[in-house]
């Protein structure tokens, strides 16, 4: 198994496989409505619906960032708002974070092995996300999504037993 498959087989297991830790990101939105979505079981911590949008933001800009080598802020910010808080809309929302996933999949399989080395910006800017290795960006994208996924798993056990 190459590293670059390695690394495709952990997005995955976060994704909708099945990681060693738990639950993956969808079985844990499976049955979330919007309205648990939208709420703040924990004081002063993110609503699933915030950490879905900041992880989607996050997967296209480092499927960005594998196309082009830039380093930037995620077009759509940091930690996005709901545009809208609706059942449509939260439908639509986890949809777009499964497709996030699927295309950075698809984009760090195509990744040449060669390329993993090869590394991201002028120098290390820590906030930014520059300075670092395809392969430290791709591993720090996998635990960037487990970290999260962790955080919707508590959330979820908010919902149901509050």
């Amino acid at each position: 198994m190459t590293e670059i498959e390695r690394i495709t087989d952990q997005l995955e297991r976060v994704f909708q496989g099945d990681p060693w830790y738990g639950s993956n990101t969808m079985d844990l939105l499976d049955g979330v409505t919007a309205a648990q979505a939208a709420s703040r079981p924990i004081a002063d911590a993110h609503t699933a619906w915030e950490i879905v949008l900041h992880m989607t933001s996050w997967n296209r800009e480092v499927l960005r960032r594998l196309r082009t080598g830039v380093s930037r802020e995620p077009e759509g910010g940091d930690w996005p708002e709901p545009a809208e808080m609706t059942a449509d809309r939260w439908a639509a929302d986890v949809e777009a974070l499964a497709r996030s996933f699927r295309d950075l999949i698809a984009a760090a399989r195509d990744l040449p092995e060669e390329r993993l080395e090869a590394v991201l910006g002028d120098e290390r800017d820590r906030p930014m996300g520059s300075g670092v290795s395809h392969y430290v960006l791709l591993h720090g994208v996998v635990q960037h999504n487990v970290a999260h996924t962790a955080q919707i798993g508590l959330l979820r056990k908010a919902f149901i037993h509050p």
